[in-house]
């Protein structure tokens, strides 16, 4: 998350708010706002399109849209290694360059090898905690290894540091709606970042998913 979701990016870092949806990326899914989740990085997972969070493939992490078709995740994995190689050998000897950590992480992510991501990512905040970017990319890795709470605790620490990020704040009510079947939460962070900005690119379709969500109310009531 993302981000990315991201993102994932996995930006790396971002675009600025207003341009924030032209993400689309390999991790989570393309669509509602062009990939919305991990703003700002092409590589980054997209939460959109009001589609469900991916199931787990048999004896792996979720496996987002987008996988190629006649590559296995095995596959995709020894072409992550091997593009990463040289990469990794640099952070050796320079383990707090946060940047290269990001540039690492960005390759795994973009090959939907989202524990490694997440560890890279992970090492970058180390260096530097209030990375959002970074931490929402750390989100969506997260997620989509199945760890829909690991991801909204890094959203939530997120805007600690960034109350009104926009990308933190629409992934936080997507995984909140579609990973912890949370319409009320999703609704509420979704107002949060129309409320923090009016004049968001694509808020009619954030309007969309709020009245989505609040159908969802309706119905448990």
């Amino acid at each position: 998350m993302a981000t990315q979701p991201s993102s994932v990016p996995a930006q790396k870092p971002g675009i600025p708010t207003q341009q924030a949806y032209g993400i689309a990326a390999v991790c989570l899914v393309v669509g509602l706002v062009a990939g919305y989740f991990l703003l700002g990085s092409p590589k980054s997972p997209a939460l959109a399109n009001n589609q469900p969070a991916p199931s787990a493939a048999a004896g792996s992490a979720n496996v987002p849209p987008g996988t190629h078709p006649k590559l296995t995740l095995d596959q995709m994995k020894q072409m992550a290694d091997v593009k990463a190689s040289t990469l990794i050998e640099k952070s050796k000897a320079d383990p707090k360059n946060t940047a290269l950590l990001v540039q690492i992480a960005t390759i795994y992510q973009a090959s939907h090898q989202f524990k490694e991501a997440a560890d890279y990512f992970g090492k970058a905040l180390q260096v530097d905690p209030k990375n959002v970017s970074a931490r929402t990319e750390l989100a969506s890795c997260l997620y989509y290894s199945g760890d829909s709470d690991g991801a909204l605790s890094q959203l939530n620490q997120a805007l600690k540091y960034a109350p009104t990020d926009a990308n933190s704040l629409f992934n936080l009510g997507m995984i909140k709606y579609r990973g912890k079947n949370d319409p009320k939460g999703a609704v509420a962070a979704w107002q949060q970042l129309l409320k923090a900005h009016p004049d968001l690119d694509r808020k009619s379709a954030v309007e969309a998913m709020i009245s989505e969500a609040q159908g969802k109310l309706t119905e448990k009531n």
